[in-house]
């Protein structure tokens, strides 16, 4: 099966990929703060659905740059002006990060 430039895969295993640790590792920290947040607001769902669905990508051990870069920013959008959820977001981002540059169009 061919895949277009934005469907790339990172290459490896997930058990074996440390970024792919470090990945699940942010999403759960966020996931539980997100979870325990008190106040309701608008896009919470879409938060929750994204996040869940970056884990699922991530448990598959590998998962497609421009999908997860994606799925960020739909939870930055999602949560980014609730400043309780700030530093476990920018951990998840840093942890996106890790997987490298989506290729330039």
């Amino acid at each position: 099966m061919l895949r277009n430039v934005q469907q790339k895969r990172v290459t490896g295993s997930g058990a074996d990929d440390p970024r792919v640790t470090e990945l699940r590792t942010a999403l759960s920290r966020l996931r539980r703060q997100l979870a325990a947040h008190p106040a309701d607001f608008p896009d919470r769902g879409i938060a929750e659905d994204e996040l869940a669905a970056l884990d699922a990508m991530a448990a598959g051990g590998a998962p497609e740059i421009p999908r997860l870069r994606r799925s960020l920013l739909l939870v930055a959008g999602a949560i980014g002006s609730v400043s309780a959820l700030a530093r476990g977001l920018r951990e998840v981002r840093m942890a996106v990060d890790l997987f490298g540059e989506p290729p330039r169009r």
